[in-house]
């Protein structure tokens, strides 16, 4: 068979296939030989670094007809990979693929190839989800098939029903014009090309196929929910949001997000006729001082993050790092659920070459550290007024007995939420210390119960490194000490901070009374804000910090009090906002062009096929 007479080429996907590759490439040649003269088409078996017969069934099929050619992977590609790979050695100028179980009733086959061959389409797919189809969805195949559709359609705007039906067909140029653009190499494959053909303006056809379901579902756990969930988000940030930021209108929005946040935190609880006379009296002078002591705090943390990332094996200049930290820390303030850590570790991948695993098992030690540090501090105050006899005040004071009906419930929240938080850092450092001590391996076996797909292994070694990070630096006794020691260092400023602030708005108590009750009120409202339930802690900090003060010392008012945690926590976040914007100019990044950064360069060019 000539190469020049070929038109249409056929691949079947094909992985772990023994049983029924055989059976479907000869449906296959037959189907395609009612409507094609035998010279006109090819089939090929993109094998897909199978384990069973599946690749000596090929190479015996090739050899008995010269119509079939076999590609043969020794490692996993994921669909999309095999397919992309397939089509760029294919001969045809309309290429076809489908999935090899035949679940698409063949009788559709001519359909699809006419509709590029002889009416002009780019792109063709069938859809199980058109009117006039026959299809049997049972609900373990159906209901993620409509929520994944669904989500398609919303999020990259999509006019098609079905993305993931395995019976498509594409004009070879219009393909090819599309394949440079497409990133994924496994399921999301197919959603990506349509996605993209649609954006570009290509002319694209779905129609309706009567479609049965043959043996188990592929449908996999780690890969779809993970993966493909993520591919959406990646791909509706590439075609909706990156075309219309640029460094300058992030640096500019990032700004005024942020001085928004700062104004919000500030004047969200403030009781003008009650709390506006305290701010006014406030000593600024040693508000100033509060400040100073708080900006001391942050070289530390960039040291102590240069310690973290030195035990995994990455250096860095401790100048960059506590800039890369002001970002992410005012990140915090401006997104929601702490998306700011994530920014610190796209800025470490794409500055730094630092993994992502890596740089956010960083974040997670340094996190685990945070909470383990301030709940120290709060615990070993609270033990110290309960040995002196105010166990039933501090049990008030947590409770927001104190502060009256305004503030009860918001105290006695926060108080639940600096509990559960610091129990779970107390939990979470005896897990990781007695893990690195252990040889065991937990992960691969928990991912293996749910999958065994070749992406869901690509998971399993990222989690693998994160937990292998974590582990080195909690499994070290040196390391344990110099970053707890310094963790130390940076909590007990943080807490200087606010005593500071304490004496500067007039709270007047005996030193030893306000360093107690300082360290006490700060570490709780620290722990109070941690989980992302309100932008940087507005209101728990707050809460807990004022339950406390006013529980443990009558004296002092709830406008005082609440005046002091107000002030404490804008100076804290001002701070940080300034050192934030400051460090994106200084390091030209915006708090948008780290995730713009963040698409990984495609891996070592294109795969060179090995035909048997």
């Amino acid at each position: 068979m000539s190469e020049e007479s070929v038109s249409v080429s056929v691949v079947l996907p094909a992985y772990n296939e023994a049983a029924t590759i055989r059976t479907t490439v000869e449906t296959t040649l037959a189907t395609l030989s009612a409507f094609l003269s035998d010279d006109e088409f090819e089939v090929i078996v993109a094998e897909d670094g199978c384990e069973d017969r599946t690749p000596e069934i090929a190479d015996e099929m090739a050899a008995e007809d010269d119509r079939v050619r076999h590609f043969h992977a020794d490692e996993r590609l994921g669909r999309g990979g095999a397919l992309e790979r397939a089509f760029r050695a294919s001969h045809g100028d309309t290429l076809v693929y489908f999935d090899t179980d035949l679940a698409t009733d063949m009788r559709h086959l001519e359909e699809l190839v006419e509709s590029v061959r002889t009416e002009g389409y780019d792109v063709v797919t069938g859809s199980r989800w058109m009117a006039g189809n026959v299809a049997d969805r049972p609900a373990k195949r159906g209901v993620p098939s409509r929520v994944y559709n669904g989500l398609a359609r919303l999020f990259l705007r999509s006019d098609l029903r079905d993305h993931q039906c395995g019976f498509k067909a594409f004009d070879r140029a219009a393909l090819f014009a599309l394949l440079d653009d497409v990133q994924d190499r496994h399921w999301f494959w197919d959603t990506e090309v349509l996605v993209k053909a649609q954006r570009r303006g290509f002319r694209v056809k779905e129609f309706a196929v009567d479609w049965e379901p043959k043996g188990d579902t592929k449908v996999d756990l780690v890969r779809d929910v993970f993966g493909m969930g993520s591919q959406i988000l990646r791909t509706w940030w590439e075609l909706s949001v990156s075309p219309r930021v640029n460094r300058r209108v992030g640096i500019v929005a990032g700004t005024l997000l942020t001085f928004v946040a700062v104004f919000l935190m500030v004047f969200h609880y403030l009781e003008p006729d009650k709390v506006w006379s305290n701010l006014q009296a406030a000593d600024l002078t040693l508000v100033g001082v509060a400040a100073a002591i708080y900006v001391v705090s942050w070289p530390l943390r960039g040291l102590r993050y240069r310690d973290i990332l030195e035990e995994i094996g990455f250096e860095s200049r401790v100048g960059f790092l506590t800039g890369a930290i002001f970002i992410s820390q005012t990140g915090n303030l401006v997104f929601p659920a702490r998306l700011g850590d994530g920014v610190r570790a796209y800025v470490m991948k794409a500055r730094r070459d630092v993994p992502y695993s890596s740089g956010f098992a960083s974040l997670a030690v340094e996190r685990v550290f945070d909470l383990l540090t301030i709940t120290v501090l709060a615990g070993s105050v609270m033990i110290a007024l309960v040995v002196s006899g105010d166990a039933s005040q501090v049990a008030s004071a947590l409770a927001g007995e104190t502060v009256g009906p305004r503030y009860e419930s918001a105290a006695r929240y926060a108080s639940y939420v600096a509990a559960f938080v610091g129990t779970a850092a107390v939990v979470a450092v005896v897990a990781i210390v007695a893990s690195a001590r252990s040889d065991r391996n937990l992960v691969r076996p928990v991912v293996d119960r749910l999958s065994d797909d070749s992406y869901a292994m690509e998971v399993v070694a990222v989690v693998e490194g994160f937990v292998g990070d974590v582990q080195t630096v909690a499994g070290s006794r040196r390391s344990f000490a110099i970053v707890g020691g310094s963790s130390l260092l940076v909590w007990t400023l943080d807490v200087v901070t606010g005593i500071v602030v304490m004496l500067a708005v007039g709270i007047q108590l005996p030193v030893a009374t306000l360093v107690a009750i300082g360290f006490f009120a700060v570490s709780v409202g620290n722990l109070a804000k941690v989980l992302p339930l309100s932008p940087g802690g507005v209101g728990l900090y707050e809460g807990a910090f004022t339950a406390l003060v006013v529980g443990l010392a009558p004296g002092i008012t709830v406008e005082l009090a609440l005046t002091a945690a107000i002030v404490d926590h804008a100076v804290k976040n001002v701070v940080t906002v300034v050192g934030g914007l400051g460090s994106m100019l200084a390091l030209n990044v915006s708090l948008t062009e780290a995730v713009e950064e963040s698409t990984e360069a495609r891996e070592g060019g294109e795969a060179v096929p090995t035909e048997s």
